[in-house]
């Protein structure tokens, strides 16, 4: 899809009423239930904000941003996910924590960045973190400089995401759970599971029921 036409789509992206939690049952594991997003609230959750962010390549196709994370120990080490973070006090709201978490991870500027639209929140039990996504974009292809929580930056065209086909299952160990398939997206050669791909889902529902 060409990055005009993406804007053209985005911009009725306010008027319209996102399912988040139907895209989100998409891409989670049969035997997993989908937390109740009112009882965590009131929890001692922590809280958290990943940049969703799409740009146009060098012929004008548009691109969104994944991250490999390093492999760190942690709950999130060596997986893909979006550019994000921890909400810390001095950042003020989760939409400046997302900011400044793409730019500390990959350098994408801030004031390059127009925020689109906030997604649904998606509650990871592993961490215990709440996480807010936020759909930006930029006007140019950013210029990426990762920092050492990064291992490498995956650009992923948008026809990948709206293409059913990069769907599929794949056998994991979870933290959680052990050998059980699990809903995820294939590209570029790399599973995207878990969180991110529920953002993901919620994203191209967004789009595809923009389309017609």
């Amino acid at each position: 899809m060409e990055f005009d036409h993406f804007l053209s789509l985005i911009s009725k992206l306010d008027r319209l009423e996102s399912k988040g939690v139907i895209s989100h049952l998409k891409m989670i594991p049969k035997e997993r239930r989908m937390p109740d997003l009112d009882k965590i609230q009131n929890k001692d959750i922590k809280r958290a904000a990943v940049l969703a962010l799409f740009y146009p390549g060098n012929k004008n196709e548009t691109f969104f941003l994944l991250t490999l994370r390093a492999n760190y120990r942690g709950t999130h080490g060596a997986q893909i996910s979006f550019p994000g973070g921890k909400f810390e006090e001095s950042d003020q709201s989760l939409k400046k924590t997302a900011l400044r978490e793409a730019y500390e991870e990959v350098g994408v500027r801030m004031d390059e960045v127009i925020i689109k639209k906030t997604l649904t929140d998606t509650f990871i039990p592993p961490s215990n973190f709440l996480v807010r996504p936020y759909l930006g974009i930029t006007a140019q292809r950013p210029v990426f400089n990762i920092n050492h929580e990064v291992d490498q930056v995956i650009e992923v065209q948008l026809a990948d995401l709206l293409d059913d086909s990069t769907v599929t299952t794949q056998n994991l160990t979870t933290s959680y759970m052990k050998n059980i398939d699990v809903p995820c997206f294939r590209f570029n050669d790399q599973t995207v599971w878990g969180a991110t791909a529920m953002m993901l889902s919620e994203i191209k529902d967004l789009i595809k029921e923009n389309l017609h």
